[in-house]
């Protein structure tokens, strides 16, 4: 047992003299043997200590050594049992193998048998531990590490949407009027997109996504966008390409943040009744991310004061949107959409007056 620190083994016989012979040849071959008269006893011994191995004889008044089997491996499924046994004995100890014993010897034994027996029980209990303790290293290894890429990846995905939130802000500082719109508008979809019970992953996405709808106005001339008068028809017609432009800016990726905010740029303008821009499209011919974008939009955009404009109230902008003003109709936007929108208006409200403080 050199180089492996002593291994206590325990010693479980009635027999008085064949216990003591035994724990005395077992201590000479380098165990630390624990003497043990009564298998009851054995149970709290064990219990008490830390063993690598257990002897037993199987015929003991109180319990015999099968019972005794079955209680260590109710406490103990590692623990090697080897047992003792006379040869009329033996179709027991042949059955006590199969309920889990390490093995057995015939009494009376042979002493370097006995010896080999109990170091091979220890070694396996041993290397059990060894590999027990080798899968913990392990598992806590792959977590340590899981979890470092997962920071990591968390890092790179809080930079890219840093970075895509400091290119917004290029239009952001074009009209100081609109400042916080892009953080409204992102706000404002994950909200009507709960409502409508998209899944999470679509949730999560359209917050980030819808913010860059109007990315497309980087190249819109300022004499056009910043004009405080009625546009003309012409200048209406360059203020539409910001759609197609958007869209161009940001088409290509294989990000599905960036895909979504790439159909919104280019159809978030778009109407339910076919009467928007760029493409006409009508009902669901245009994507729903866009529809809500949209929406979104439209409600920001009347409850905003703009150089050719003053801001509306909540619940006026509220009523603009779900009855219609004339030029603001409810058939412009999803029914679903609309229906989302009447439900958690209030949180607007509350989203709006808490992003403007």
């Amino acid at each position: 047992m050199s180089g492996h620190g002593t291994a206590n083994i325990l010693v479980v016989d009635d027999d008085r003299l064949v216990l003591e012979s035994t724990c005395v040849f077992l201590s000479s071959c380098g165990f630390e043997a624990l003497a043990c008269a009564q298998s009851t006893l054995a149970c709290q011994r064990l219990q008490e200590r830390n063993f690598e191995a257990v002897l037993s004889d199987i015929k003991m008044p109180d319990m015999t050594g099968i019972e005794l089997l079955d209680a260590i491996r109710s406490m103990d499924l590692d623990m090697p049992v080897v047992l003792m046994t006379g040869f009329a004995e033996i179709d027991l100890a042949v059955d006590a193998i199969s309920r889990g014993a390490f093995d057995f010897i015939l009494k009376p034994y042979n002493l370097h048998h006995l010896a080999l027996t109990m170091k091979k029980a220890v070694n396996y209990r041993r290397l059990l531990r060894l590999e027990k303790d080798y899968k913990r290293t392990l598992e806590d290894t792959v977590q340590k590490r899981t979890q470092e890429l997962a920071d990591a990846m968390n890092m790179v995905k809080n930079l890219s949407r840093e970075v895509v939130q400091r290119l917004i802000t290029v239009t952001e500082f074009r009209d100081s009027d609109t400042g916080a719109h892009v953080a409204r508008i992102g706000s404002f979809a994950q909200c009507i997109a709960e409502a409508m019970s998209m899944p999470t992953d679509f949730v999560e996405t359209i917050a980030f996504a819808s913010p860059m709808h109007d990315i497309g106005k980087v190249v819109v001339p300022d004499s056009i966008l910043l004009k405080p008068g009625a546009l003309s028809l012409e200048e209406f017609e360059i203020i539409k390409t910001h759609t197609l432009i958007g869209e161009k800016i940001l088409s290509g990726s294989l990000h599905p943040s960036i895909q979504m905010a790439a159909l919104i740029a280019h159809s978030h303008h778009e109407r339910q009744d076919g009467s928007g821009y760029p493409e006409g499209l009508r009902g669901d011919a245009i994507p729903i991310e866009a529809q809500i974008t949209m929406l979104c939009d439209q409600y920001d955009a009347l409850t905003s004061k703009r150089q050719y404009k003053k801001a509306f109230l909540h619940e006026d902008a509220v009523k603009i949107i779900c009855e219609g003003d004339g030029r603001t109709l409810p058939r412009h936007f999803h029914p679903n959409v609309l229906k989302a929108f009447s439900l958690v208006a209030d949180r607007l409200g509350a989203i709006r007056a808490r992003l403007n403080s």
